[in-house]
């Protein structure tokens, strides 16, 4: 048995600032950079990544992979015309040079959105599914975050979502493709389908399965798996910072007949609902989410997470909001990360650890209320920004943020890099010296991953709203495509009603 695998991962932030480009993918952006056939495995092994887990169930089955093309690059605006087109023509030119093969495994997103495609993987899950034809079985494996499409329902054998956001599963889930697919080639016959796009979406920071209501719904869902054993259920939340038409939530289920998979569809689907309106929370205005976290102190440091310059959903890394708070209120015994600013990062590198230095930090991005930071700071230590992640998310990866360093100010210590990675490892603050459980505030620039490794060591945890290029209020988003009954939030007002509501001053935000 011959399996091919490919791999083509980029979470698509369509108000995001820059386009993903041929660089980016072959960086990684905090994953492993392009690789191709055999470099695959050794460049992937242990690593908490789909594709990862599926190749290393497949040598444990005694099954053979054939790997074609593995890329990612970190989240942010649609992915340049050019750069989607030359990465697609290589898979495919790849698995056409290896057919025939029993099956095609992809290690997909499922929220990329090209240039000048609204839906990355359909397209590419078309033509795939041309040129093996309609009887070799394709699956894939999909992000939680995925905004599934029906192009991607109708092309994929099966289709297998993450169970967890921090997503410390992705490996897992890899490894439940290969077991879906290996009960999909037994029974010779493609599973039937269920599926359903739920009216309304979902605020990205209110989706951790570490917090309800998500918590019990994924426990529901695995459970269903248990009970009914054949089949898949998978509900992708969605990313719900991308102006498509297929944005948002799905629920889908697979089984042996149609009756089984409708069953399974309805129970999951019942609870949903049912819970859907506990999707939400507080954010907090820079100033106040500094004085909450001087007056709650608790177990270890308490952690703002500045999710509006989230880089893990397509903001730049770079905004200085929450910096200035925790300088206005004059608080000791703090550290940010990362600011991501190479042309700061080159200065601090020729000048030293040690020195001071007069830089004009961050907030080069253009983010609307948001400006450089004109300051003297002090140099502490400098890096080349290579180092290994520690905490269950990065699980292991090789790390590479470009030249990086400690810089403080006042009673603040920053974490400044040259490329762009998710704050989701304690490690990405102990490379510089900083020590993150010795802290008594933390700011972390991220939405909700950091909580992997972070969680341990804090109880008090919130979420911050200063600028940045992803807002995790959808009511902030310029939306020009997303269909007009679609509500912003569960339980709020859908697009056109918004519209209406704006026109009329209204003051009405989730």
């Amino acid at each position: 048995m011959r399996i091919a695998v490919a791999g083509f991962q980029h979470e698509t932030n369509t108000f995001g600032p820059a386009m993903a480009t041929m660089a980016d993918f072959e960086h990684g952006g905090g994953w492993p950079g392009m690789c191709r056939a055999e470099a695959i495995e050794p460049a992937l092994r242990g690593a908490n990544i789909p594709a990862a887990g599926f190749m290393a169930a497949a040598a444990q089955a005694g099954v053979e992979c054939v790997p074609l093309l593995w890329a990612a690059a970190s989240p942010s605006a649609p992915v340049e015309a050019m750069t989607y087109e030359a990465i697609v023509a290589e898979i495919l030119y790849r698995l056409e040079q290896v057919l025939p093969v029993d099956a095609v495994y992809l290690d997909l997103h499922g929220a990329m959105v090209a240039e000048h495609r609204d839906d990355g993987e359909g397209h590419l899950l078309v033509l795939v599914r041309e040129m093996v034809g309609p009887d070799v079985p394709v699956v894939a494996s999909l992000d939680l975050h995925a905004n599934v499409s029906d192009t991607m329902l109708a092309q994929a054998d099966m289709l297998v979502a993450y169970k967890t956001y921090p997503h410390v599963d992705m490996g897992q889930t890899g490894e439940r493709t290969f077991q879906a697919l290996m009960r999909c080639l037994q029974s010779a016959r493609r599973p039937k389908l269920a599926w359903h796009r739920l009216p309304f979406l979902i605020p990205a920071v209110w989706q951790s399965t570490e917090m309800e209501p998500a918590a019990s719904l994924y426990r529901h869902l695995s459970s269903l798996e248990e009970i009914e054993g054949e089949g898949s259920v998978s509900f992708a939340m969605g990313f719900p910072a991308a102006d498509v038409p297929e944005c948002g939530a799905v629920l889908w289920a697979y089984a042996q007949t149609q009756e089984e998979a409708d069953s399974r569809l309805a129970d999951f689907l019942d609870e949903v609902l049912d819970k859907a309106q506990g999707f939400q929370g507080k954010l907090y205005e820079p100033d106040e989410a500094v004085q909450w976290a001087l007056s709650h102190p608790g177990k270890g440091p308490v952690i703002i997470a500045d999710a509006h310059d989230n880089p893990g959903g397509g903001a730049s890394s770079d905004t200085c909001g929450l910096l200035r708070a925790l300088l206005k209120a004059k608080v000791s015994d703090a550290a940010l990360g990362l600011i991501v600013d190479p042309e700061s990062a080159a200065l601090v590198h020729q000048a030293g650890a040690g020195k001071t230095i007069e830089l004009s930090l961050g907030g080069k991005s253009g983010v609307p209320g948001d400006m450089p930071l004109h300051a003297r700071f002090y140099i502490e230590s400098v890096s080349d920004g290579q180092f290994r992640a520690t905490g269950p998310y990065y699980a292991g990866c090789a790390m590479n943020l470009g030249p990086s360093a400690c810089l403080r100010i006042e009673g603040v210590r920053i974490v400044l890099a040259s490329y762009k990675s998710q704050m989701a490892d304690q490690s990405m603050f102990r490379f510089v010296g900083i020590e993150p459980e010795q802290m008594k505030v933390l700011v972390l620039k991220s939405a909700v991953h950091f909580r992997a490794d972070f969680g341990s060591i804090s109880d008090r945890i919130i979420v911050g709203a200063a600028p940045g290029g992803v807002s995790m209020r959808t009511t902030d988003l310029p939306w020009e495509r997303l269909p007009a009954e679609r509500l912003l939030y569960p339980g709020g007002p859908s697009l056109s009603q918004w519209r209406i509501m704006q026109s009329e001053g209204q003051a009405y935000s989730q």
